[in-house]
């Protein structure tokens, strides 16, 4: 079924082009992808179903994409073009989150929206609402603001985006994470976005993948696709947070085992199930974590394999009778049942075992056999302690799995299936892990190394924001044009900021663009041509004019190409009809800096995190970072720890 179907265009009177969606956004097809991002988006548009406003009061174009023509189904791609003028905001959060906020505002937004069936059926439901008098104010509903689409990304015009939601198969999409996150690196890459942020709050079976993924590989998921880490929140740096990752990769499994191992017997029987099934030594929770992963991606999706052994292997060779191997290992059992459950040393079940077997070769022999075997009611796991290299036991008493029954459950189904890995039960054992481990807060209160594991996991959590540069500072080689064209890098300096000292002069200089010119063009024609590129860009520079160029000294008739080398960086500087604080602030992401942010953590901006702001210096703080927990009200009244002091410290009145 198609999402086509679902939004049931009633007044098409064409039918739509179909795109491939695996092929979507590659040089070619739909269009070369030559230019700079705003002409590629506008080439790109000239292939697309201009809508009639059925989406939002804004301009819309789709494309239908197919995934596959057997079965056929296909999707819809929407791009939304959005004016600053209808905006409810201009100031964009995302671009103050990740650092940009000295960007200037853009004069157009381009969201690309995969809408899901749920987004499509709530956005039909809406207008039918608003067409009885419900709805918005303006009695349309916008499909951007909706949440759980496929995709939604968003651009402004001048190549800087931000990957606002990826909802997967596990969010009931048809489409898996890395198919949406593959379509949308090609629609980047071939528009020739300069660079795109996102906010990593991905998930898996309720996990956080930022932190799954950072222990097994050391890197955040996304970095499959070239992000890396933008900016944290609560003043979290690279640094801080790569120290966070190796600190708990490298968390040795024997100490963990022998710390939870006391109150939580699953645990080690958990790492030592994996450790019968690696081909190597798992020694740190980062091997182990990695080679969960690396089983996960080669499992059946249906079939199982099996991580236990019935009884003892016997060769045809051995030189002992079945009945005294069966003899010796009920022996080595009951010594470790005495061992109250606990891991045991080879060496000390060994000696455990002789006061009833002498002959020493018969109890190696079946020490070294054991391992994953069921005897018994007893699951035997064998592990080797990666601290001290030294091999050790532990029993399961798996009785439990079929109560009241006296006969040997060694080859009942049932105890073979929970003993039997595959996808589900994998993930079963992760979240385990998880729970236990990572997310433990009784570790909080505990000393050693165990005490730093909340401390890394919080940074963690803490490093969400994602950057990845495509063109950079410049988004196409300056070259000498084959048809007599030229390209020069330009960018512009505003006069009514150049007395603001460092900081007005990186708000005053947005990213150089690549102005195309005749060989034969003039000076004046190219401050008219960069004049035009930056007005049709930019909201705060719709009056602006060039007055000169900063680091080129010639006349207005002067030919360009005699004076400009081809690669030069040219800055040209002017002014706006607007002047004073409206250029300075208005005009930039960042808006009006009218409250002060000072947090105990250190960060001096707002970050996107919950804030609270004192009643008496008005300064904005972390609700955490001043132990307001997440899940409680910011109180009606707050006073900073700065205000209660100096309020303790007033005389009193008499």
């Amino acid at each position: 079924m198609s999402h086509l179907d679902l939004i049931g265009h009633k007044k098409r009177k064409r039918r739509l082009r179909v795109f491939r969606f695996k092929s979507f956004g590659e040089p070619g097809y739909p269009i070369e992808f030559v230019g700079p991002f705003r002409e590629n988006v506008k080439a790109l548009l000239e292939f697309g179903h201009l809508q009639s406003n059925s989406y939002c009061e804004m301009p819309s174009w789709s494309f239908q994409l197919e995934l596959h023509r057997h079965p056929p189904f296909h999707i819809l791609l929407l791009i939304i073009e959005e004016p600053v003028e209808a905006s409810l905001n201009r100031h964009c959060k995302h671009c103050q989150y990740i650092g940009w906020g000295h960007h200037m505002i853009c004069n157009k937004k381009y969201h690309f929206l995969l809408p899901s069936k749920d987004t499509v059926t709530a956005f039909l439901n809406c207008e039918g609402n608003s067409d009885n008098g419900a709805g918005t104010a303006n009695g349309k509903t916008n499909l951007m603001e909706l949440q759980g689409h496929i995709m939604h990304g968003v651009f402004h015009s001048n190549g800087f985006g931000h990957l606002l939601c990826v909802n997967g198969v596990e969010m009931g999409s048809d489409l898996a994470g890395h198919q949406i996150m593959e379509f949308w690196d090609r629609l980047c890459t071939g528009l020739g976005a300069r660079k795109v942020s996102l906010n990593d709050i991905s998930q898996k079976r309720g996990m956080e993948l930022r932190l799954l993924h950072g222990i097994a590989y050391g890197e955040p998921w996304f970095r499959r696709w070239g992000y890396k880490f933008g900016r944290g929140t609560f003043c979290v740096t690279q640094p801080m947070y790569q120290k966070a990752v190796k600190a708990i990769q490298g968390l040795p499994l024997g100490l963990l085992g022998y710390h939870f191992g006391t109150s939580n017997h699953d645990i080690p029987i958990i790492f030592s199930r994996y450790q019968t099934l690696s081909d190597h030594s798992l020694d740190t929770l980062g091997d182990l974590f990695h080679f969960m992963f690396e089983l996960k991606s080669r499992l059946p999706k249906d079939n199982c394999i099996n991580t236990y052994n019935q009884g003892v292997l016997m060769e045809t060779t051995c030189r002992w009778s079945p009945k005294r191997v069966e003899m010796a290992t009920r022996v080595i059992v009951e010594a470790l049942k005495r061992a109250e459950f606990r891991w045991v040393s080879r060496q000390e079940v060994r000696d455990a075992a002789r006061v009833y077997i002498g002959d020493t070769g018969l109890l190696d022999f079946v020490l070294k056999s054991l391992g994953n075997h069921i005897v018994g009611n007893y699951l035997v796991h064998r592990s080797l302690n990666p601290v001290t290299k030294v091999l050790e036991y532990c029993l399961e008493d798996i009785s439990n799995v079929l109560p009241n029954q006296e006969v040997l459950v060694m080859n009942n189904p049932k105890v073979k299936a929970r003993y039997k890995i595959n996808r589900v039960q994998l993930m079963k054992d992760m979240f385990y892990l998880y729970k236990y481990i990572l997310k433990d807060q009784k570790l909080a209160l505990s000393t050693g190394i165990f005490s730093a594991i909340p401390v890394a996991t919080r940074i963690i959590h803490d490093s969400k924001y994602l950057i990845k540069e495509y063109c950079g500072e410049f988004p196409l080689k300056v070259e000498l044009g084959l048809e007599g064209m030229l390209n020069l890098y330009c960018t512009i300096s505003l006069r009514s900021n150049e007395d603001a000292g460092e900081e007005g002069s990186r708000k005053a200089m947005p990213p150089y663009e690549c102005v195309t010119l005749k060989n034969n063009a003039t000076i004046d024609e190219l401050k008219l041509e960069v004049e035009r590129n930056f007005k049709e860009m930019y909201w705060g520079l719709r009056s602006f004019v060039v007055e000169s160029v900063l680091n080129l000294n010639a006349k207005g008739t002067d030919l360009v190409f005699g004076h400009v080398e081809v690669g030069h960086k040219l800055v040209f500087k002017g002014s706006t009809k607007e002047q004073g604080v409206i250029i300075s602030e208005q005009i930039h992401e960042c808006g009006l800096t009218n409250h002060v942010v000072d947090c105990p953590c250190g960060a001096k901006d707002d970050d996107g995190e919950r804030m609270v702001s004192c009643d008496i210096c008005e300064v904005w703080q972390h609700t955490q970072c001043v132990r307001i927990p997440n899940n409680e009200e910011i109180p009606h009244i707050f006073l900073c720890n700065r205000c209660e002091h100096d309020i303790v410290l007033l005389p009193s009145l008499p």
